[in-house]
């Protein structure tokens, strides 16, 4: 992966904080800045959802360096952000079904961390803050593609933390002057994302499926669209975020590859790559699910030059080959 470069800057002078650097997005971020020859790139993790396995590879690297701590703690998050240039905030507790089911914790990571590191990053004058969004925002808002400046209702705790850093970001910028990008994923999938426990995302679920040849349990009908983006095209938005020059005002930008699938259409592309023909079963609709999700992504090229180049299809072959490797 990365085999050319988003940027056309020279890392070797600067230095980043990604935090949740060992989970799935931060540590395809790591991968691509010491790639690219950043000064020091500085994890920051508590394990909690992240895995030392994904960071293993960069332990060796001497611009590599691990804090290991929790975003709920402002003085480790102080300490993160000494000497840093530039902060990804990754580290978040992920999952719609984590947060129905225990909103609090949620709230503490997503809300009470987001604004520890926040100040934080704010206080040690980095050049910019990138922080991780949802398309959960868009929430009952019925319109599709979805478009950054049209929201409705949030439909979990989890969408509504994500909404709060938003509003947190908003008013940092207007009021210290700082001026946060978020970045709305859209259903992020591929390498280092996590296919076992109660909250795996779809696609690693399907994989795994497929891997074992066994029938997936669909959510509802299976007509359920996502915008399902490859991590590579997150990694792209997160570097060319970080550093854009024409950015003066916090900014919430979508993030995804800008097409429909459904969960049936996905089922029949991950069984062609396992070359397999089982049928799915079905089961109950999701609480907190929206039912379509489509992302418009005129902002994020116009804004930061986003254009994402691995579609789902090769997005998904790249991902079985990656988990077919590691179940062996």
């Amino acid at each position: 992966m990365y085999e050319k470069p988003f940027h056309t800057q020279d890392l070797s002078a600067s230095t980043f904080l990604v935090t949740g650097g060992a989970g799935f997005i931060g540590s395809n971020i790591v991968e691509y800045l010491l790639k690219y020859g950043a000064a020091k790139v500085r994890v920051l993790d508590n394990f909690s959802t992240g895995s030392r396995e994904n960071i293993q590879p960069f332990l060796d690297n001497k611009a590599f360096e691990l804090l290991e701590g929790d975003i709920r703690d402002a003085n480790i998050c102080r300490q993160a952000l000494e000497g840093m240039d530039y902060v990804t905030h990754q580290a978040a507790l992920g999952s719609v079904p984590r947060s129905i089911n225990d909103p609090v914790t949620t709230n503490e990571v997503n809300i009470s961390g987001f604004l520890n590191v926040l100040v934080a990053a704010r206080d040690a004058k980095v050049k910019r803050m990138v922080y991780a969004a949802s398309s959960s925002t868009y929430g009952d808002h019925p319109g599709l593609p979805k478009v950054e400046d049209l929201i409705g209702n949030p439909l979990s705790p989890y969408a509504v933390t994500k909404y709060v850093n938003e509003l947190y970001a908003s008013v940092f910028s207007r009021v210290y002057e700082f001026h946060p990008v978020g970045l709305r994923y859209f259903n992020v999938f591929g390498p280092r994302q996590n296919p076992k426990g109660a909250y795996a995302a779809v696609i690693p679920l399907f994989i795994d499926a497929a891997l074992q040849k066994k029938a997936p349990v669909i959510n509802g009908d299976g007509e359920t669209s996502r915008d399902f983006t490859f991590v590579e095209n997150a990694v792209q938005a997160n570097i060319k975020a970080l550093l854009a020059e024409n950015i003066h005002t916090a900014e919430i930008i979508n993030i995804a590859f800008g097409e429909r699938t459904t969960l049936n259409q996905l089922w029949q592309m991950v069984s062609g790559c396992a070359k397999i023909n089982i049928t799915p079963e079905y089961g109950a609709e999701r609480k907190g699910d929206v039912k379509h999700s489509l992302a418009d992504i005129s902002k994020a090229r116009q804004l930061i030059g986003y254009n994402p180049e691995i579609s789902v299809a090769q997005g998904l072959q790249l991902t079985y080959s990656w988990l077919e490797r590691i179940s062996i």
